[in-house]
Formats: C-alpha cells, sequence, structure tokens
C-alpha cells in the first residue's frame, strides 16, 4: 500500500511540473503576464482607410484569445510595434483578351518585438501575406473583408509563432 501511495505522489509531482507554460497552439509565454500591442500605422504607398485598426485589432485578438496574457498599454512583458509596409493590388492572370482575370492583393507588416523578460527573443521582421480575387470584382465590401481575413489570419499566426513557438 505504502509503494501505491509513493507511486500517485510522483505521479502528481510529475504531471504539475510538466503543464508550467505549455500551450495547446504550441507557444510559450514563459514568465510573462502582460502584452502591449501597439496601433500599427499603414505607412504603404496605397492606404486604405480601415486596414491600420483592422491588422492590430486582428493581432490582439489572437493574442488574447491563444495565451492567458493581460493586456496593457505600456511596459509590457511582450511588447509589439511595427507597421504596415505594403498594399498591393497587381493582376496575376490574364485572359485571352488580354485582360487581367485575377488579382492579387499582397500586405506587408514590419514587426519589431521585444521580449522584456528575454532579450534574446526580441527580433525585427517583416510578414506578407496574399490573397487573390477575382478582376471582376471590386476590392470593396465583403470581397476586402474576405481578403483581410485571409491575410491577417496568416500573418498574425505567423507572427505568434515568430515570438512564442520560436519558427
Amino acid at each position: 500500500m505504502k509503494k501505491i501511495n509513493y507511486l500517485i505522489v510522483i505521479l502528481l509531482i510529475i504531471g504539475n511540473q510538466s503543464c508550467g507554460v505549455y500551450s495547446f497552439t504550441g507557444g510559450s509565454t514563459g514568465d510573462a503576464k502582460t502584452i502591449q500591442i501597439d496601433f500599427f500605422p499603414n505607412n504603404a504607398a496605397l492606404v486604405e482607410p480601415s486596414l491600420s485598426q483592422n491588422f492590430t485589432n486582428a493581432l490582439r485578438d489572437l493574442f488574447l484569445r491563444q495565451t492567458n496574457l493581460d493586456q496593457t498599454n505600456a511596459g509590457g512583458d511582450l511588447h509589439f510595434e511595427g507597421e504596415v509596409t505594403q498594399y498591393r493590388v497587381v493582376p496575376i492572370a490574364a485572359t485571352a483578351n488580354q485582360t487581367a482575370a485575377e488579382s492579387r492583393l499582397t500586405i506587408s507588416v514590419r514587426v519589431r518585438f521585444y521580449n522584456r523578460l528575454n532579450e534574446e527573443d526580441d527580433f525585427d521582421k517583416t510578414f506578407s501575406f496574399y490573397s487573390d480575387f477575382g478582376s471582376h470584382l471590386q476590392l470593396t465590401g465583403g470581397v476586402l473583408d474576405a481578403a483581410y481575413d485571409e491575410i491577417f489570419e496568416r500573418i498574425t499566426q505567423d507572427i505568434f509563432n515568430a515570438a512564442l513557438a520560436k519558427w
């Protein structure tokens, strides 16, 4: 009976220790308690008015959903700042009439990440992704929203992975 009690105690200790800072998203926040995500202004040559606010909100939402960090406006343990550096629409496929059949929206974001608890994790990188849409469509309303959703999902997840999963 004594051996079973020791075994249970050992399993509880091991189980408790192994669940420390693991996250099911594959990222680790370490000892960080707070996150600061500054507004990302649009410094691209082509300015879309809602882009900056939508991107900043998407990045904040991802980190708040996938971590247990508290958001702060200053002095965060993890700090993100940067700007949108590219917003470009280009034709990518032509028809027999030499008109564009499909276009591509590409957005690039420069991100500076500071980990105040482990400065070795700091980085300054540019993340980019695109969304293709039919050239007969206007890049407004639902088409623009769908493109933003696709692009922001990829870019924000890439930022999360670079900062917390070290990918």
